[in-house]
């Protein structure tokens, strides 16, 4: 995977984000501060893989989910929920929704890294 789409508030997030990202060999990172903007993102370049949190204000990272996933055209794009969000319904909820992978923040690079590898294989 080489490009990848941030979708988190906050802004020390997406730098954090980002740089792990080109640390393990992503070469085109674009960053979104909410949903709305995430789709307005997905139009210009399609991602191989989105990081989107979940309490975002305009549209939350769920309803992003659900509104990216109705577009067969993002089908094969791999998507992690990566949220302070710890209840198990909601875990549910976002992996029915067609997320790939759940990270709950605090996170650390190693976790991404696993997540990643996991989905690198999936797709093998």
């Amino acid at each position: 995977m080489t490009t990848a789409l941030i979708v988190d508030d906050s802004r020390t997030v997406r730098i954090i984000l980002t740089r792990l990202l080109k640390e393990v060999g992503f070469q085109t990172i674009a960053q979104a501060s909410d949903g709305r903007q995430a789709l307005d993102r997905l139009g210009e370049s399609k991602p191989e893989l989105v990081l989107v949190d979940w309490n975002m204000p305009v549209m939350n990272g769920y309803d992003f989910l659900v509104e990216m996933r109705s577009h067969r055209q993002y089908d094969d794009v791999s998507v992690v929920m990566c949220t302070s969000e710890s209840e198990m319904s909601q875990v549910a909820s976002a992996l029915e929704a067609g997320a790939n992978e759940y990270v709950m923040k605090p996170f650390t690079k190693e976790v991404i890294q696993e997540k990643l590898q996991l989905l690198q294989a999936s797709r093998d």
